[in-house]
């Protein structure tokens, strides 16, 4: 029998399979490329958990469709900014309040009150794909208004992008690497000192990402004035 040994951070070629490799079948694996895929997206969907930068927002428009009071989400929704109603006549923008369920039911409990959408929910999973989400609008649109929808996702993920680059490793990949360092060695049940050491930097290059992503992009220096360091 032979033993082969790795280095710390050298991965086998294959670490996992979900069936017998003496199977006909073809096993799905994990390779080395894989698993530091896998510690990069999770390093990005913390951080993109932790920070909520505004380049990162998605606008989309749609129709409501007449007399239906559910309007369904974006593929990659995750949470909503908001929603508008655009009027079909003049293009004035109305923003929708967000509310519960309850509230839009209580509201209107019959669904032929309809008029202008008002209020908006996030009634749960489609009926025809338990995967993606629905809206609730109240009241039920008597028209086919555009409805302009400012959400929260994940952007496309470093590793599968054809051009090998993205938004965040191109303005702040420190953040993106101390937490792909901290996924990974924590992943090799590495030493505790240096995963603390790996977790301490990931912490210091977030708090320059919400600086810039919760700070420096929400204000300007006209409203909120310049920064300054008091001089003794």
């Amino acid at each position: 029998m032979t033993v082969k040994g790795y280095l710390e951070n050298d991965f086998p070629d294959v670490i996992f399979a979900d069936k017998d490799a003496s199977t006909t079948s073809a096993a799905a694996t994990y390779t080395s490329v894989e698993q530091v895929n896998t510690f990069i997206t999770q390093a990005e969907q913390r951080i993109f958990n932790n920070v909520q930068f505004p380049s990162l927002r998605k606008n989309v428009t749609g129709l409501t469709t007449v007399n239906n009071k559910y309007l369904s989400c974006p593929s990659d929704f995750l949470a909503s900014y908001s929603m508008a109603v655009i009027a079909p006549t003049t293009g004035a923008y109305s923003y929708l309040l967000n509310k519960d369920v309850n509230f839009i039911r209580e509201s209107y409990p019959v669904p032929t009150d309809t008029g202008v959408p008002a209020y908006y929910a996030l009634f749960g999973p489609n009926s025809n794909d338990e995967a993606e989400l629905t809206f609730m609008l109240g009241p039920t649109p008597d028209v086919a208004y555009t409805m302009e929808l400012h959400y929260f996702y994940y952007p496309e993920s470093i590793t599968i992008t054809t051009s090998g680059t993205t938004w965040l490793g191109d303005n702040i990949d420190s953040v993106l690497l101390y937490g792909s360092l901290v996924e990974g060695y924590t992943f090799m049940k590495g030493e505790a000192d240096m995963i603390a050491f790996y977790e301490k930097k990931y912490q210091d290059a977030l708090m320059l990402a919400k600086r810039l992503g919760d700070g420096l992009e929400r204000q300007d220096a006209y409203r909120s004035g310049q920064a300054r360091v008091k001089v003794t």
